[in-house]
């Protein structure tokens, strides 16, 4: 099943040493893909996953099949390593930022232009790794350096003039949704199947339109917009935000766990670490906007 980031659609696993990627469809007149690599289920005539090169767990009602063991596969260590890296080069130049880059009244301009201008490159970056047939580390890392001064510099500006302790809730939220997601997906709880994950793109469709909406409203008439970020309002779409976030993990450890078991190259373990980070960082600032919210005069 492929999984989606909030921010934007990522490509999923390449085709390359015989895996398939997520938007492989069966040659005319041959087999769907991925039978090849022996996966019953997308030999199922009128299944309708066959075009999807990770059987859905949900069709057999049994756990899918292991991969054999082979080097230059990814395994759950690939992934974990890649995903400390990123997560913990975003935490670093975070930090950094938060230090070189101070929000007060002689330095608050040239920090929040730095920000922004970070903040930019890496959405540009992040659309370009989209793209890619290929993972490619030097942009995933270089999306999560500045990815990191840009959060560095808003948690900042947050903790001065609004609240502080908040960016530490924030923190504590985002591992608390991590770790619980992680404990429903494992235990069961979650089902991550094709109707599940039509639900969260129709709700992350219309939650980003409704922002982007807001934002214009707020860029050309003013003030707060549509309120959809501020008041009651926003303290409401902040809760959507974190859920869909929530969702999303539950997509991304879908990915990751039928990634393994049907033999993805192991450089594919940076595109489960960026998609991680994407998400975690998503679930980060809504934790940061709804406390902010709730903390604000």
């Amino acid at each position: 099943m492929r999984s989606r980031n909030p921010v934007f659609s990522r490509r999923g696993f390449s085709r390359d040493n015989g895996y398939a990627g997520f938007n492989a469809a069966p040659q005319a007149g041959g087999p769907a893909v991925g039978t090849q690599q022996g996966n019953p289920y997308a030999q199922q005539a009128g299944n309708p996953y066959a075009q999807n090169p990770y059987a859905q767990q949900d069709l057999q009602h049994g756990a899918p099949p292991q991969a054999p063991a082979a080097t230059g596969r990814m395994t759950m260590d690939d992934v974990v390593a890649r995903t400390a890296t990123t997560l913990g080069i975003v935490v670093v130049t975070a930090v950094l930022s938060w230090v070189l880059l101070p929000v007060d009244e002689a330095n608050i301009g040239k920090s929040y232009g730095i920000a922004i201008g970070a903040g930019l490159v890496a959405m540009v970056l992040a659309l370009i790794q989209s793209f890619k047939r290929r993972a490619a580390p030097a942009l995933i890392l270089s999306y999560a350096a500045l990815e990191g001064v840009f959060l560095g510099v808003i948690s900042s500006a947050v903790s001065t003039y609004i609240a502080d302790g908040v960016v530490a809730q924030a923190v504590m939220g985002t591992m608390a949704v991590f770790a619980g997601v992680l404990v429903a997906y494992k235990a069961g709880w979650i089902r991550v199947n094709r109707r599940f994950y039509g639900f969260v793109m129709a709700a992350a469709l219309g939650f980003v339109l409704l922002m982007a909406v807001n934002l214009l409203f707020t860029v050309f008439g003013g003030g707060d917009g549509l309120g959809f970020r501020s008041g009651p309002l926003g303290i409401v779409f902040g809760v959507i935000g974190i859920l869909l976030g929530a969702c999303f993990l539950a997509l991304d450890f879908k990915q990751v766990e039928d990634g393994i078991a049907y033999g993805a190259p192991r450089e594919e373990a940076w595109l489960a670490a960026f998609g991680l980070t994407l998400t975690l960082v998503w679930i980060y600032m809504e934790f940061l906007r709804l406390l902010s919210i709730l903390n604000s005069d």
